[in-house]
């Protein structure tokens, strides 16, 4: 059970209510569609992270999923897509906000799968549901103790339910942080001063000096002057005007997921935490530094990672259950017979008309195929392949395949060695796939599992 919110917390909950019927978030117009937008999609799809926790490829028709203050509604649309025949529940304090999601919902055809309820994360148990994945964003920062949050999504998580929520990192935003101090030392951060807080503050930082420390480290942009465009007003309500905001460290967050009784997966975007990229010869680095990092918990690579490069807005990261079996071996560590009892699938975000088209030009014209122009949130850098290794990937197209089908096709295109004129052995055809799909696992372009 959760605990009831306190006398403060209800008065903290109310205040954001009003402030969230003020301006509903985010004020994204109804008819957008988020179908191509394939890296949110990526995060908000759970074969994502289910693979990430199991090696396993999640099934979505049928999943229950909840938005924990999904606001107008547009991410609680973002899952609904990336996530076909899934249930949707979405919740928000905001009255207005959720009158919102159910307009947009209406608007693309999708009500009759989702349900919206005026609802504090508190009261989540009220629902009555166990959900399969827990989407919430950009919420859980506002809560004086984030385990009080997490421990309320615990209690109505199915037992391989995963949980995706974030917190607004203090030293990224530590800026805003003394904005919003500013503020509210001038009288502007009050309840009833919403109104004519942001023309006031607009006039003062278009009037200091470019080169004042304010107004410089946070970036501060003249178009945002410009309050007859509402993308502007809403820039500055969810950043230097946001009530209730706060700052948190990765420590932070490993204390909060293991005081709610839960277990870390991994940060969503994960390929942008590594601090061997921050080197200019990562295979390299101080010895010092080095003998430390590998020996080190995952905690401590990401605090190092926070400590010299806080360049991430959100600590935006996976949760679920503690586990219960052994972990399983990561596909980096497969021998050959363990390639040879798996099958592969494509990951369901690269599953659209453009990548198959794309892929199809570069076979046809034996060139080669930028992936990762189709989904680029899991690398820092573009991944290009050879137009031999995007017609693997188009057998994947229709389904799940045998790895040994996969070899098979590769045989039929590459025959024989170039440099021996010999026909290339089954062993051979094998690896060579093998090594293939496991430089694309990494980013989970493709998603290899034990069969």
């Amino acid at each position: 059970m959760t605990t009831p919110p306190s006398e403060n917390q209800a008065d903290s909950l109310e205040k954001m209510r009003r402030q969230f019927d003020f301006g509903p978030y985010p004020r994204i117009p109804i008819d957008a569609d988020p179908r191509e937008a394939s890296n949110d999609l990526f995060i908000f799809n759970l074969v994502t992270p289910y693979y990430l926790r199991n090696r396993r490829v999640a099934e979505t028709a049928g999943k229950v999923i909840l938005d924990a203050g999904c606001g107008t509604g547009y991410k609680a649309l973002a899952l609904a897509k990336a996530n076909p025949a899934a249930k949707i529940v979405g919740i928000d304090l905001s009255p207005k906000s959720i009158e919102l999601a159910q307009q947009r919902f209406a608007y693309h055809g999708y009500q009759d799968l989702a349900e919206f309820h005026v609802l504090s994360i508190e009261e989540v148990t009220q629902l009555g549901i166990q959900f399969d994945y827990i989407n919430c964003d950009e919420t859980l920062y506002f809560f004086d103790d984030i385990a009080q949050g997490l421990s309320a999504f615990k209690s109505v998580l199915k037992p391989e339910g995963i949980i995706r929520a974030n917190l607004h990192s203090a030293l990224q935003r530590r800026l805003f942080f003394q904005v919003q101090e500013f503020l509210n030392f001038i009288g502007l951060m009050e309840e009833d001063a919403t109104d004519m807080a942001i023309p006031i503050f607009t006039e003062i930082m278009k009037s200091l000096r470019p080169e004042v420390f304010l107004k410089q480290g946070t970036g501060w942009n003249p178009k945002w002057e410009d309050l007859e465009e509402e993308a502007n007003k809403e820039l500055l309500l969810a950043n230097h005007l946001l009530k209730g905001d706060k700052g948190y460290r990765i420590s932070d967050m490993f204390d909060g997921i293991q005081r709610a009784g839960l277990e870390f997966i991994s940060m969503v975007n994960w390929r942008h935490w590594n601090v061997e990229d921050l080197f200019q010869e990562p295979d390299n680095l101080p010895s010092y530094l080095a003998m430390g990092l590998a020996e080190s918990t995952l905690e401590t690579l990401l605090t190092t990672y926070e400590l010299l490069h806080p360049v991430h807005r959100l600590l935006d990261f996976w949760c679920t259950h503690p586990r219960q079996s052994p972990e399983l071996l990561p596909v980096a560590e497969w021998t050959l017979e363990d390639w040879l009892r798996s099958q592969v699938i494509l990951h369901p975000q690269l599953r659209t008309e453009a990548f198959q088209k794309a892929a199809l030009e570069a076979i046809q014209q034996n060139g080669p195929f930028m992936i990762s122009t189709f989904l680029s949130l899991p690398t820092l850098s573009p991944v290009t392949l050879s137009y031999d290794v995007a017609a693997l990937l188009l057998q994947l197209w229709d389904g799940p395949q045998p790895f040994t089908a996969l070899v098979n096709f590769w045989q039929r295109i590459h025959p024989i060695n170039l440099i021996t004129l010999e026909p290339t052995p089954p062993e051979s055809a094998a690896q060579q796939v093998a090594d293939a799909l496991g430089k694309l696992e990494v980013f989970l372009y493709v998603l290899p599992e034990q069969i």
